[in-house]
C-alpha cells in the first residue's frame, strides 16, 4: 500500500468521523473548517488509501439486552503447541471466521493469541470452546476471563495533535 500524507486537516476530519462516521458531508465540512467539495475529496482520499477501512454502527448491547439476553464477554487467551507460520495462520483465519469472535490477537510474549469473545450465555461459551479449541489437536491451553462489567469500550484512536472541533 502506498503511503500517504497526512495533514492537520486530515487528522480532523479521521478524528470527528471517528466520534460520528454519520455526518453529512456538510456537517463534518463545518466542523473541520473545511469547504465541503474540499472535504468530500479528502474523505475519498483518505479511504482510498485505507486510512478508513470501513464505516460501522456500534450497536448498544445494554439496550437490545430485553430481546436479546444480556450475552457473555469472554477474553481468551490460547496458546498453541506448533507455531511455525503455518499453524498461527491456519489458527488465525479459523478464529476470525467465527462470528463470535469479535477481536482477534496474535500476541507475544505469553499466549499465541487473545480474543475477545461475545456468546449469548455459558453453553454458547461451551460450544464456541469445543469448535474452536477442543478440536484442534495444536491448541495446547485455553485461559478464559469472563467479564463482569465494561468499564470502558472505546473503538476510536488517539491521533496526535488534533485540535478539537
Amino acid at each position: 500500500m502506498e503511503k500517504i500524507d497526512i495533514d492537520d486537516i486530515d487528522l480532523r476530519l479521521l478524528d470527528v468521523l471517528q466520534r460520528d462516521a454519520a455526518l453529512s458531508n456538510q456537517a463534518l465540512a463545518a466542523r473541520v473548517h473545511v469547504s465541503p467539495p474540499t472535504c468530500l475529496r479528502r474523505v475519498k482520499r483518505l479511504r482510498d488509501a485505507g486510512l478508513i477501512e470501513r464505516q460501522i454502527v456500534i450497536l448498544s448491547a445494554d439496550r437490545l439486552a430485553s430481546r436479546l439476553g444480556h450475552g457473555l464477554t469472554a477474553v481468551v487467551e490460547i496458546s498453541l503447541d506448533h507455531q511455525g507460520a503455518e499453524h498461527l495462520e491456519a489458527f488465525g483465519q479459523r478464529v476470525a471466521a467465527d462470528d463470535a469472535v469479535q477481536q482477534c490477537y496474535r500476541v507475544s510474549p505469553g499466549p499465541d493469541f487473545v480474543l475477545i469473545v461475545f456468546v449469548a450465555d455459558m453453553p454458547a461459551y461451551q460450544a464456541l470452546a469445543q469448535r474452536l479449541f477442543t478440536g484442534d489437536a495444536n491448541v495446547r491451553n485455553v485461559k478464559a476471563f469472563f467479564s463482569l462489567q465494561r468499564t470502558k469500550f472505546e473503538p476510536k484512536m488517539a491521533l496526535p495533535s488534533v485540535a478539537r472541533s
